[in-house]
């Protein structure tokens, strides 16, 4: 099926980015919310945003009037799926909030709109039990800044059909975005499962008390644009307590939150988003001391863990192509794929690195898998 409009619920910062990016690959786009407050500050995060593309001399004045005249922004739901191809939620992570919205745009929306949702972490499958239409429902995951970032993770539920995920995938496309299929719908999906046990690595050293956030970050400074304790902040503590949180009931106990992120969480640091932190925000990014690195730890340890869990993909079905992850972490936020990094470290160094770990912090979720341990992954 041809996509020729597109429907987005919610304007926030991931629904305007969504939005945007659409105009800006020609499609026509009604960008929704249910107060025209919401919508409006959408729209002008928008106009700046294309005012900037502009300005970079990336996109002429022109075109930049022509997509923006393609924007159709409403606080009317009926309005903004009536005559949609696809619809892309992206309202708050409440699974309640989605599923209610869900059976909305199953009234409202043509037999043939394909649902998605672009939620980072919940059950595609469940948002679909508030449909009639769960061969119609997929996952359609952009990451942060959408407009910037190209992965697109496109997950199957066991009834999302064939055309379903072709059309959702093809117009990721279309979107100058690189699509990756998710082929079995799984907490995480791809990119945030790999990186689920280095958070944790994280919040355990943090609850330890050492090494200190700046003494870790400090070793790993000089081989990584934002530091790891940097990106906790980065991201927020809230969202970190929250992702930790449903992954302790989906996928282990090993992940459940420990007193010293909640304790950040309760007394308002939540990071960038506040201006404190780990770190002090306030003038800027923060400045990384790199003179007193740990010992205890360094970035092999970090790909360990990311290659481990990995490798569960392979073994659970989410994915089947190690290819598909390696290409998902690289345009998810940059950087190197886990199994090309393994290949060129070794993996007898990774399962000794994870073994270590597991046996450190009593953590089974560290414990290298048996494919890793195997070490036999092609890319």
């Amino acid at each position: 099926m041809e996509v020729k409009k597109i429907a987005v619920i919610g304007s926030g910062a991931m629904g305007n980015g969504i939005a945007q990016t659409g105009i800006m690959a020609g499609f026509t786009v009604a960008m929704h919310d249910i107060e025209q407050r919401f919508v409006d500050k959408g729209v002008n995060a928008i106009k700046d945003s294309l005012a900037k593309f502009a300005g970079k001399g990336k996109i002429t004045e022109d075109q930049s009037r022509e997509m923006f005249s393609r924007l159709k922004p409403t606080t009317g739901l009926r309005e903004a799926v009536s005559d949609a191809d696809l619809v892309i939620e992206a309202v708050f992570e409440d699974l309640d909030i989605k599923k209610r919205l869900f059976a909305d745009l199953d009234a409202l929306a043509p037999k043939h709109t394909v649902l998605a949702s672009n939620t980072s972490s919940m059950s595609i499958t469940a948002i679909a039990e508030a449909t009639g239409r769960p061969e119609k429902v997929v996952g359609m995951h952009f990451f942060n800044p959408a407009v910037l970032l190209k992965l697109v993770e496109v997950i199957s539920t066991e009834k999302s059909s064939p055309e379903a995920i072709k059309t959702t995938y093809e117009t990721a496309k279309k979107m100058n975005k690189v699509p990756v299929i998710v082929q079995k719908d799984s907490p995480g999906f791809i990119y945030n499962r790999v990186n689920a046990p280095t958070a944790l690595l994280l919040q355990l050293i943090l609850d330890k008390g050492s090494p200190s956030p700046k003494d870790f970050d400090a070793a790993f400074k000089p081989v990584m644009p934002m530091t790891p304790f940097e990106l906790l902040d980065y991201v927020g503590m809230d969202i970190v307590l929250h992702t930790q949180g449903y992954y302790a009931k989906t996928l282990s106990p090993d992940y459940t939150p420990r007193q010293a992120l909640k304790n950040l969480v309760d007394q308002g640091r939540l990071g960038k988003k506040t201006g404190k932190g780990i770190y002090d925000w306030s003038a800027g990014r923060p400045a990384i001391d790199t003179s007193s690195p740990t010992t205890e730890y360094d970035p092999t340890h970090m790909i360990a863990l990311q290659a481990n869990e990995a490798t569960k993909l392979l073994e659970e079905g989410v994915v089947t192509d190690p290819k598909d992850i390696d290409t998902a972490i690289a345009n998810g936020g940059g950087g190197i794929g886990p199994f090309t990094l393994a290949k060129s470290i070794g993996y007898p160094t990774l399962v000794a690195k994870c073994t270590e770990l597991a046996d450190k912090f009593g953590i089974e979720t560290f414990r290298p898998t048996r494919t890793l341990k195997e070490g036999r992954i092609e890319i």
